[in-house]
């Protein structure tokens, strides 16, 4: 029965997000709320969102205190660089856009966090995809599927999980997959080629000159309309200041110079922005880099590094107080968005787990796999992580499932190695899963509907997963 219940709840949750029937904290929030009073243990909902919310509170911690940090190096012009030349390669084309933000994606990816690599590709790239007029799942797409390629990489989560729950060696699970997931991060090239193909094919190829002239005209239209102080009313990001038009003298440059003075102000951040701190630059490079080193080392708890490292980018780039609030003020709507998700997701996963709901699942899953597929455990495995990591967080699947499905393979002969390697397969479907807080941080920051983000990424996720399968499979990994 709870098996059922769980499916169901999973189904109703997933339907009607994508039919666009209720909002996606609504429906994290009421609809578990709904199905644990099905199952009899209404009274035990407290219990059960207690418990989800302080697993996932420090989760929440890290997502608000990553935002203001990757938000003031936006600001001061960290990135700058990495734009400009991701914009020297994409011209206004956009299928060397769609490619770029796979590039970017996967670049950025190395650090090991989802959530870090979100921002700064939409960052990055939120602007020019709406100069263009691209389609939006298109770029949240693409930079889900690259991350959950590189979610692999040992320092990221999965690998961790796989080795510490079969007593493994995280080197010995993720080295010999490194040409499998080569293969998978190619495709994902591929595929963003494909869709940018695509796109390109949908609105034409435009100069730099072209889009300069439209955006002109709406600068116009907006002076017009009375609205010019609202074109950058939101603020939630540096990267709105950057399709609005805010900067006061941006437009009348652009006006007076020809051809290389409009390329230069084609940039993803306003290259005259007050909040810019050039002689901090190399300060700013290297409390990043320090932070990511510390991430990956481990030296201490996440949350607490990026609580430190915002603290620190704020105090040393705009010591003045006014200026700090207002940069946390610019970024306090997807602080708030993010972290209002991420508890509700608590919600969700804590009636999940705190029900019995996922050892249920787990275990019907487990038992309806025939016998004579005993040998080919490492297959099914495989095949299986695409809808577990799904469904359930990874916790869920590598602590819970994983030791079951590697006990029946053992009885056949396959190795623990081969089904901890195989349960990675999943990762870039489980990117876009709505239990994992980094989605929200994408879907917020692009201003894109989880349902469309969903229905858009599900089939192009999994056959990204089927195609690192096959790779394992045909390079004998699997």
């Amino acid at each position: 029965m709870l098996t059922i219940l769980g499916f169901a709840m999973i189904a109703t949750f997933l339907v009607l997000i994508m039919m666009k029937k209720m909002s996606p904290i609504a429906a994290l929030v009421l609809i578990p709320a709904l199905f644990c009073v099905f199952v009899g243990k209404g009274a035990k909902l407290g219990d059960y969102v207690i418990d989800g919310v302080t697993s996932l509170a420090p989760t929440a911690a890290m997502l608000m205190f990553a935002i203001v940090y990757f938000g003031v190096m936006i600001d001061v012009g960290l990135f700058d660089p990495v734009v400009r030349g991701i914009l020297k390669f994409a011209k206004a084309d956009p299928m060397r856009i769609v490619v770029g933000t796979a590039i970017l994606a996967a670049i950025v990816s190395l650090d090991g966090d989802g959530s870090t690599t979100f921002m700064i590709t939409v960052s990055a790239m939120y602007p020019l995809y709406k100069r263009l007029k691209m389609s939006l799942v298109v770029m949240t797409g693409v930079a889900a599927m690259a991350n959950g390629v590189m979610n692999t990489l040992p320092w990221g989560g999965p690998t961790a999980r796989a080795a510490t729950a079969l007593k493994l060696d995280a080197s010995d699970i993720f080295v010999p997959m490194i040409p499998a997931l080569a293969v998978g991060l190619l495709g994902v090239f591929v595929l963003s080629y494909v869709l940018g193909k695509r796109e390109r094919k949908r609105l034409g190829v435009l100069t730099l000159n072209e889009v300069l002239v439209e955006e002109k005209v709406e600068e116009t239209e907006t002076v017009l309309v009375g609205a010019g102080s609202g074109a950058s009313g939101s603020g939630a990001s540096g990267t709105d200041k950057a399709t609005g038009g805010s900067g006061s003298g941006s437009g009348t440059d652009a006006d007076a110079d020809a051809e290389d003075g409009d390329a230069e102000r084609f940039q993803v951040l306003d290259p005259n922005r007050a909040t810019l701190r050039p002689k901090l630059y190399w300060f700013n490079a290297l409390l990043t880099l320090t932070l990511l080193t510390a991430m990956i080392m481990e030296w201490l708890p996440i949350p607490v590094l990026f609580l430190i490292g915002a603290a620190l980018a704020l105090t040393v780039n705009f010591p003045h107080i006014p200026d700090q609030k207002a940069r946390l003020a610019a970024h306090a709507d997807n602080v708030l968005n993010v972290s209002g998700m991420v508890f509700a997701a608590a919600v969700f996963t804590g009636v999940l787990q705190g029900t019995g709901m996922v050892d249920h699942m787990a275990r019907w899953m487990v038992d309806v796999i025939p016998e004579g597929m005993g040998p080919h455990m490492a297959l099914v495995t495989g095949i299986l992580s695409l809808p577990l990591t799904y469904f359930m967080s990874n916790d869920g699947f590598y602590f819970g499932v994983l030791p079951v499905l590697a006990e029946a393979g053992a009885a056949h002969g396959v190795t623990p190695l081969e089904m901890a390697r195989a349960s990675l397969v999943g990762q870039p479907l489980h990117m876009s899963s709505p239990l994992v807080p980094a989605v929200y941080v994408l879907v917020g920051m692009a201003k894109v509907e989880f349902g469309d983000h969903t229905r858009f990424v599900v089939k192009w996720a999994a056959l990204t997963c089927l195609i690192i399968l096959g790779a394992g499979i045909l390079f004998g990994i699997i």
